[in-house]
This record gives structure tokens, sequence and C-alpha cells, in this order.
């Protein structure tokens, strides 16, 4: 796992290229503390630069920027590309000769060998890289399929800026920000700003499973797909899997033990993050079956119970007999990593478990440098209780009448959240027991989504914090993603697969894997994710539906999996969220810090947003009339993080 960087300009020969280089690596050190490298091409004004965590080879043949054998390509490369043994054999056998290790020299030969196109589409793993071809003098930039390494891009004038994080290119002198109000309004209905778009308007994202090639650096690049979420869907929904449930239960058992076992090759300490939960046990079972000594394993512990697993991960922990380190936090320990977050994101991110993330990667970091997680299995088995959720509302709302519907949002909205919690307070006997869930706030929600004309856009709702975004944030107008247009839609009938879909090619890539980049190679941990192997997701999606929610629950399949190694009592609990107490503290110990950020005089000032609008919400946060912690934490993410610029 590393850090990457570049420059090309066609302004000609730049006298401090290398101390550009230099710089715009340093940004990044800390995805890469254990060598730096830097190449120049003075003929074609191209640079890259390189911050390297060595996990296999940790001689200098690992040593990046690399050259292929030719010397026709040079590559800064970014991730894990598992299979690259399987590749070197191939490649040795058609007469390529190697000098040291790597994984990164074997791209290279493959490249050589293949061509760019049909050597990516051989590799399996986690990346982001840059390519130059000197012979063809173009630049390709190249990311994994689901999204696990980020790459971003800009372009200012004739000069084309790349790499791992926004801090790298903000350190090149041809930099200039100018903050996106679309984009903004994105990031305040979803708390994170989706691919392609940034924070800055003229920054993008590279697309998962893309390559993007450059013929020079003030041209528009040719983007190729070598890898479609939506076709793999698509596909696998239209010719699912025969067999048994016992057959592909062993199927996937077989297929995911391999994966677990390719992902723990590393020259370095490995370990894994342990929850307690489905997903994170099975990574872990399959790892200890796969091992000869303990596993190591950590776990982020909570004295306030509500919030943590700890105990439940200790227990799976004793059954497995691994290697098991916990640590209990203090809420004074969370809230130091606070000040951190707008640093370590670099752009506004506010999905509140980035805190315990950066946590147990910390805990993780002191023992080991490679751990395994279970992102991703939510995504492609059917985990989220959202999805269950959003059914259950399509069930019920389907006889009501837009009318009736629109009528019964307006009663329910004659209470506060306040009033409708009293009065389900007193609710006793039977009704307690069928009503326990249900609060007044979640009610406000359901009339917000009674509101909606569609399954799709009740889904929009559930997946939004602002709905007026572009209200709230000045002169915003919120660009099109793939939640709410259509024409981006995958066609995969049911409204659960829609549901999984969606969040497969945005929730997953842009929110869930962006907070686990950050958190760990803040601390210079590669984090590993076997599920997101992309033989996983494919078979993922030739599984039917039934195979993966079966009577109301989700990840059957991988329930039934896991029950060969854990026994069941020890995970069969309801899903908790990685979150924090952020409601409480935000009346409590971070209110002086939000009021200063918050305060109206500020906003107006900045204006990004519309005062009025944000300080409602606050009011109301502080007398309990509604719980808007989430609403709040993305714009203070915002004002924290336009602070720190």
């Amino acid at each position: 796992m590393c850090g990457i960087a570049g420059f090309w300009s066609s302004d000609g020969a730049t006298d401090d290229a290398e101390a550009v280089l230099r710089g715009m690596a340093g940004a990044v050190r800390h995805r890469g503390p254990d060598d730096e490298g830097t190449w120049w091409d003075p003929a074609a004004g191209i640079g890259f630069a390189h911050r390297r965590l060595a996990i296999i080879d940790l001689s200098a043949d690992g040593h990046q920027p690399m050259k292929s054998a030719s010397g026709r390509f040079v590559i800064i490369y970014n991730g894990e590309v598992y299979n690259f043994p399987d590749l070197r054999r191939e490649l040795v056998e058609r007469g390529v000769a190697f000098r040291g290790r790597s994984d990164t020299e074997v791209m290279l030969g493959a490249i050589e060998c293949r061509g760019l196109h049909e050597a990516v589409r051989g590799f399996s793993g986690m990346f982001a890289f840059a390519l130059f071809d000197r012979a063809t003098r173009s630049l390709s930039l190249v990311r994994d399929r689901l999204g696990e390494k980020p790459l971003y891009y800009a372009r200012f004038g004739r000069t084309l800026l790349f790499g791992s994080e926004l801090k790298a290119l903000r350190a090149h002198p041809a930099w200039r920000g100018d903050i996106d109000r679309g984009a903004l309004a994105l990031f305040l209905r979803h708390n994170y700003i989706a691919a392609p778009y940034s924070i800055y308007r003229n920054v993008r994202k590279v697309a998962p499973g893309t390559i993007l090639t450059f013929r020079e650096p003030g041209a528009e690049p040719v983007e190729a797909v070598y890898w479609s979420a939506r076709e793999i869907a698509e596909a696998g929904v239209a010719a699912p899997a025969a067999g048994s449930d016992e057959e592909l239960t062993e199927q996937l058992d077989v297929l995911l033990r391999q994966v677990v076992r390719r992902e723990m090759v590393a020259d370095v300490p490995l370990g894994a993050f342990l929850s307690g939960g489905i997903d994170s046990s099975l990574i872990v079972a399959m790892m200890q079956a796969e091992s000869d000594r303990p596993v190591r394993t950590f776990t982020i512990g909570f004295h306030e119970r509500a919030y943590s697993e700890a105990e439940h991960a200790k227990a799976v922990a004793r059954h497995l007999g691994t290697d098991h380190t916990e640590l209990y936090v203090t809420p004074a320990e969370t809230l130091a990593v606070v000040p951190k977050l707008p640093t370590l994101y670099d752009e506004p991110f506010a999905d509140s478990s980035q805190v315990p993330t950066f946590l147990v990667s910390e805990l993780a970091r002191s023992q080991v440098t490679v751990s395994l997680s279970g992102d991703g299995g939510d995504e492609l088995f059917g985990g989220y209780d959202r999805y269950f959720v959003g059914e259950r509302l399509r069930r019920w709302l389907r006889p009501v009448p837009g009318g009736v519907g629109r009528g019964l949002a307006r009663a329910i909205r004659a209470w506060s959240p306040q009033q409708w919690d009293r009065g389900l307070n007193r609710l006793g006997g039977v009704r307690r027991a069928i009503a326990w869930s249900v609060t007044g706030d979640r009610l406000h929600k359901l009339a917000d989504v009674l509101d909606r004309g569609s399954d799709r856009a009740m889904y929009l709702d559930l997946m939004s914090h602002w709905r007026d975004a572009e209200q709230v944030v000045l002169e915003a107008r919120e660009p099109p993603t793939v939640l709410s247009h259509s024409s981006r839609w995958a066609d995969v009938g049911e409204l659960l697969h829609w549901m999984m879909y969606v969040d497969l090619v945005s929730y997953l890539p842009d929110d869930i894997l962006v907070k686990v980049d950050r958190a760990s190679m803040g601390v210079s941990l590669e984090s590993r994710a076997p599920y997101l192997d992309h033989t996983v997701a494919e078979f993922a999606w030739r599984l039917p539906l039934g195979v993966k929610v079966r009577q109301g629950r989700g990840k059957w399949i991988v329930r039934q999996l896991l029950d060969r190694y854990v026994p069941h009592h020890l995970v069969d609990r309801p899903k908790m969220g990685f979150g924090v107490p952020l409601e409480l503290w935000l009346r409590g110990p971070l209110r002086q810090w939000a009021e200063a950020l918050l305060a109206p005089s500020r906003l107006a000032r900045e204006g990004f947003f519309e005062p009025e609008a944000v300080t409602c919400k606050w009011v109301e946060h502080q007398q309990g009339i509604r719980n808007w912690h989430y609403l709040l934490w993305d714009v203070l993410m915002f004002q924290a993080w336009l602070e720190a610029q």
C-alpha cells in the first residue's frame, strides 16, 4: 500500500520539478513511510512521485517509480495485486525475467506482454496506478473494480495533476481550489461526495473499474471501462446459478477461503479487524482455518454498551483461538480524534463511524502492518436493515393512493416527534411490544417517504440526510448520481436487488471504502477486504435473491456458511452500527466547538450555507425537539474542513 502523485505539463521544463515532486510525495507520507522515490522526464514534462508502505518484497527491488524491463513503461502504484504469483509463473513460461519479487514488477511484465487493457483485466486485487507509455507519450490512470483505492486528477490549463489524495495535488504550484457548490449539496444529502465529483470544481475521481488515458495533459481523457458492476449485476440476475442451498453454500466456502488465503500473503505482520458481527467473524474464521498460528485480531470497545460490540468479538475470538487485542476507549480519547478528521479525510466526509474506524486502525497498527476486514458483505449479500425497511414500506404503501399518503403525512406532522414519543410511551402490554421500535423521529421520516411517488424515490429519501440540500447550500445545483438518475440504474428486477446495486456503486466506494482507506492509511496500515475480490462479487450477483435474503433477513447464505465455523448463538443478534454518541456529544462536550463553527454570522460571512436553515436545526437539536445530529455533523465536517484549508 502506498501513496502516489504526479504531474504532466506541456508548459515546458520545470526547473524545480524534483522539489515539487518531493513535496507532493511528502503530502502523502503517511500512506508510505518506508521509502520515497521520484522520476522526472524533462523532455515529456512528466513526473511521478511515490511513498512506499512495503508489504511484498521489502528490498530495494520493490522501489518505485518503476520502469519496465524494456524501459517503455513507468509506473507508480498503490495497492495489491493478489494473484501476482500466478501471473508471474505465466510470464516466466513466456520468457520474462524478473529481478525481484514485487507485484509491481509483475504488473509491468504483464502490461508489456499483453497491453494495458488486457493485463488489467487479469489483475485481481485493489489498486490505483499511473502508467506512462514513453513510446506513445500517453498517461493512463487506472482504478480497481470496486473502488478500494482512491485516485484523483485535475487539470489547470496545460498541467495535469494526479494522486492518491487531494493534499498531494494541493502541493503543486499550479493548484487552484474552487469549491463546487453542487458537490457540497451532494455531500449534505449523503454525507459523502460520490465519484466522479470532488469538493473542488475542477477535480475529479477516477471511477472504479475504469482506465483514463490522456494523450496530452490539457486534453480530455479517453475512458475505457474494463469491468462494469452494472453488467455483472444484470448478467447475474438474468442467469442465476443453479444448485441446492447446500451446494451454493459450499461453492461460496471454497471461493472465499481461496480469496482469504491469497490475501493473507505478506512479508510483514498481518491481522484482522473483528467486530463480532457476521462478516468480520467469517473472515477471521477462515483466516484461522488457513493459519498454523493464532491470527491477531483487534476490537475497539466503548463503555457505553449501546455502542460496543467488544464482548461479542471477544467471544468469537475465544472460540476461534485468535490472539485477540481489545481496547476500551474513553469518551475523551474518542473525542480527541475529531480535530484530526479534516486533515485525515482531506475532503468533507461525515460518516461518524470514521472515528472508531480510525481508533481500531490505530490499535491494529501497533502490532501489524496489514489487517483484513469484512467490508462489502452487506452490499453483496443484502445485509443492511434499510433494505428490509424499504421492502416493508413498499408493501405497506402500495395500496395507499398518493392523495391518501400525503394526507397521512400531514396527520403525522401534526404532532411533533416529542409528542409522538410521549404518546408511544403510554402504550403498554401487547401494543408496547408491537411499537417498541417506533419513535417520533422515525414517524416523521415515514411522513417524508409518504410524500414520495415511487419505490426508488423512497430509497433516495432513506439514503438522504438534507433532503432540501439545494436550498441549504447557496447557489447550488446537485449533479446527477446513480441514485437520482434512472439512466444509471441497472436492470435487476426486484427492488431489493436494485437497492443493493446502487449501494455497491455509490455508498460502498464513496462512503465505506473512503472511510476505511483514510483511517487505515492515516496510521500507515494496509486494509484488505476479501469480500471485494471481483470473483466473490460476481458469484454473489449470480446467487438467486432467495439465497441472499430469506424470512426477512439478509446474508442468509453467509449465515449458513458461518455456522460451519462459529456457533450460531455467538453471532445471531441484531445488526449494530459502528457509531459514536454524536447526539449527546453535540449537546455536551462538542457543543462549544460546534457553536463556533455554526455561528450564523460566520455562516453568512463564508457564504456557503443558508444560516437560518442550519441554525433552526441546531436550536431544535439543543432543545431536544428533534435529533438532527446526522445533518449537523455534515455541516460541521465541512466547516471544520474549510477551517483547516
